[in-house]
């Protein structure tokens, strides 16, 4: 960054990377470790509470003592931001892996002064630039802070400079909490906007209303019988018995069932298609990944499927001629996908424009009958319904990585409304879910304006402004 205040070399105001003579102590001297995960990024804390005996310290660990500066190399450590101070230590000697440069300030140079410059913003940019190393694996390497330029005024300047950006700092975090409060409670708000939903306590219920303008209407349990449902022909599927037979669904609790609003009634995903052997499919297990092209048929897998939405910049894409091979498993709208692998119940509806796609074999999908089940109804119970993350986590198959298939889906329990009911449920959810997505990006857009801001800080001070 550009500055009118005197100019060094980095390495003349600090010592990089000193070392230790470790014969100098006594090999049952109890000392500081702190690993990577102590270091707090954005506060430039560290959480010293692990202490070793020096025998027990590896070769090749760095050392360290009070006032050093920590200054993470690697990625992405060093791109969140990862450095901090060193505070007090059990006998004034620390060690941490060697993912830390460590700056240790001459006499004159104040250590926060030091900290503060290596947080810019400009100077971590740069360090970016110049890191080495194999992609997931770069580093930034000592010649680069051995040849980098730090302003350097005397040291009462220093420590005006320094008092000046913890008080501007000050006020920021302040307001940053207060976002953050924001955000956290806004997370709580959707929760259980969509908990009332599924349980009938968000809008009036149709019996209720019924009851009131002396009408009838027609249940949940009556919907689940309808003719035009179970006259469709059903179709002659070769199941894989090992996706349809492993796990099971938990029952529900005597507690949950008694929680199910007047007309309301409990049925399982597989009721709600058209045809109970094609409610809930899987992605195909012959696609391969190494068909993917750059374009052709999009393919949603399991990172696309996020809460409520798709993320598309995740696409994989198929040829035309090797998507062919796969028509039994086009997505058309209104289906629901559900991701069976890593995170298990991410789910969303889809849309008009995704007509036609596929989807690979980590993801689930269910599809209700429109004259039934809502889809984004459906949606909603799995993301807003207690017992569904209930069933859901106990169903999970594998130990090491959590697994779902079509028959756990299928027995998924659903509190089902009455049509009406669920046109005016899904309404009111999106009335309010839109006014708390307005709320969301306006706190986010501040909380980057905070981050602008911090980094203005820094740059005026170091430029002597």
């Amino acid at each position: 960054m550009a500055s009118n205040l005197p100019q060094k070399q980095l390495s003349e105001v600090v010592d990089l990377n000193p070392r230790l003579d470790k014969s100098t102590y006594r090999d049952d001297l109890e000392v500081s470790f702190v690993p990577m995960a102590a270091v707090e990024a954005e506060s430039g804390r560290i959480e010293v509470s692990q202490v070793r005996r020096l025998a027990a310290v590896k070769k090749g660990y760095t050392p360290f003592r009070e006032g050093d500066v920590l200054f993470a190399k690697i990625t992405p450590c060093m791109e969140n931001g990862k450095m901090a101070v060193v505070p007090k230590l059990t006998n004034d000697l620390g060690f941490g892996s060697t993912e830390f440069h460590v700056l240790r300030p001459r006499e004159g140079v104040s250590p926060r002064y030091v900290y503060y410059f290596v947080s810019s913003q400009s100077f971590r940019r740069e360090a970016a630039h110049r890191m080495t190393g194999a992609v997931g694996q770069k580093r930034v390497p000592q010649s680069f802070l051995e040849e980098a330029s730090i302003p350097v005024p005397f040291f009462e300047d220093q420590q005006r400079i320094v008092s000046e950006i913890e008080k501007q700092f000050s006020r920021l975090n302040k307001a940053v909490a207060s976002l953050r409060r924001v955000k956290a409670n806004l997370k709580r708000y959707k929760a259980a906007v969509l908990k009332a939903a599924v349980e009938g306590s968000l809008v009036t219920t149709e019996a209720k209303l019924s009851r009131q303008a002396g009408r009838f209407y027609e249940t949940a349990a009556q919907l689940l019988k309808t003719d035009e449902r179970v006259t469709v022909p059903k179709l002659q599927k070769k199941r894989a018995g090992r996706l349809w037979g492993a796990g099971h669904v938990p029952q529900l609790t005597p507690d949950e069932l008694s929680k199910l609003p007047e007309g309301w009634a409990w049925a399982k995903v597989r009721q709600l298609g058209l045809d109970p052997e094609d409610a809930v499919q899987v992605g195909p297990m012959s696609m391969r990944s190494e068909d993917f092209q750059e374009a052709g048929v999009p393919v949603l897998n399991v990172g696309c499927v996020q809460w409520g939405r798709f993320d598309e910049t995740k696409l994989n894409f198929l040829p035309e001629k090797v998507a062919a091979g796969f028509s039994r498993y086009r997505i058309q709208p209104g289906d629901v996908l559900f991701t069976r692998s890593g995170t298990v119940g991410r789910c969303a509806v889809a849309k008009p424009h995704q007509k036609n796609w596929l989807m690979t074999f980590h993801l689930l999908r269910a599809r209700p009958s429109p004259n039934c089940c809502l889809p984004e109804y459906l949606r909603t119970v799995f993301e807003g319904a207690a017992h569904i993350r209930r069933q859901t986590r106990e169903a999970s198959i594998g130990t090491t990585r959590s697994g779902f298939n079509t028959n756990l889906l299928a027995n998924l329990d659903i509190p089902l409304p009455p049509m009406v009911e669920q046109q005016r449920i899904l309404a009111e959810v999106e009335r309010r879910l839109s006014v708390i997505e307005e709320l969301e990006a306006s706190v986010e857009a501040n909380l980057a304006r905070a981050e602008r801001l911090r980094q203005s800080i820094l740059m005026k001070c170091f430029s002597g402004r």
